[in-house]
């Protein structure tokens, strides 16, 4: 595998919307996430995070707090990761991974209340189960019903 170039995480602003609305998924992927255009929108609860490569944007992800995170867990400085991908032209190169490395210095910088990342992966999706575990999630053993079937809770303490 190539070495990636440097990969860092930034908050969605203006410049990156054009890419993000030229992000692709193949069928089988598009199944378990959201595109970012579906995602794009900023509140005081939702994030929106890009991963950027050499100024592009590569992945997209949302972290959440607020009322939609109980669903979730029980610590209230949790937040939730939903809607990562990676565009399908440059999957494969380790961004994601890298991508997920970064979320733990990046949520201390800009989310310093927040200890603790929470995810829910289809039981079918075992890219991503594979993903995250390498990365430091962990299994709680909870189990959620989604609109594709039932959804392994994972978290990550950051």
């Amino acid at each position: 595998m190539k070495k990636i170039n440097e990969v860092v995480l930034k908050r969605n602003k203006a410049e990156y919307i054009e890419s993000l609305k030229g992000f692709e998924l193949p069928k089988e992927q598009e199944q378990f996430t959201a595109l970012p255009t579906e995602m794009l929108e900023t509140t005081h609860e939702r994030y929106p995070i890009v991963i950027v490569s050499e100024d592009e944007p590569v992945g997209f992800f949302v972290l959440h707090s607020g009322v939609r995170v109980k669903e979730y867990t029980d610590n209230p400085r949790a937040m939730l990761l939903t809607a990562l991908s990676i565009n399908h032209s440059q999957q494969g190169k380790g961004y994601a991974k890298k991508g997920m490395e970064l979320l733990n210095g990046f949520v201390h910088q800009e989310f310093p209340e927040c200890n603790e990342i929470v995810l829910a992966v289809n039981n079918k999706n075992i890219p991503a189960q594979k993903l995250y575990e390498k990365v430091g999630y962990k299994d709680t053993a909870r189990r959620k019903i989604g609109k594709l079937g039932e959804q392994m809770i994972f978290i990550l303490s950051v």
